[in-house]
């Protein structure tokens, strides 16, 4: 399994000005050093630092299944994160909701669950026995605020 972090070039436009999901203006904003994971390094936003709050789509194009809401990122230039080891901002809450998706963007249903994240590799490798999932979205399970995608390693 890889951990999927948003694209660096992606981020940094939103970090230069570009605008949202929703074609407005990043909101600016001081983490509190609590909840503010970027969805760009992997990592919580220190307190103290700058970081933008924005509305974002996980998905190309509009559809039913393209969910749009709100996420946090380092507001100035951070190193992307990912890889196979489960990221940092997956350790700071007791579960998440986790998705499976099809190569059409279209969510493979009976795999959406709420997953403790202690438990979410193993639960990844089960879902990925279903060779009609392409890729799973990490949600929060409290907020469903999109956290970063997961890819076959």
């Amino acid at each position: 399994m890889q951990f999927t972090a948003l694209p660096t070039a992606t981020v940094s436009a939103l970090q230069s000005g570009a605008t949202d999901a929703y074609d407005m203006p990043c909101e600016r904003s001081i983490s509190d050093g609590a909840g503010n994971p970027c969805r760009h390094c992997l990592c919580n936003i220190p307190e103290g630092a700058p970081m933008l709050i924005l509305a974002h789509r996980p998905f190309d194009g509009h559809h039913a299944y393209a969910e749009t809401g709100p996420i946090f990122l380092c507001a100035s230039d951070c190193t992307r994160g990912g890889g196979g080891a489960l990221p940092e901002i997956l350790t700071t809450s007791p579960d998440y909701l986790l998705k499976g998706y099809c190569a059409q963007d279209r969510i493979v249903y009976g795999t959406g669950k709420i997953v403790p994240s202690a438990d979410i590799p193993a639960y990844v490798e089960a879902v990925f026995t279903d060779p009609s999932v392409a890729y799973i979205h990490v949600r929060s399970a409290r907020n469903n605020c999109y956290q970063l995608r997961i890819d076959r390693g």
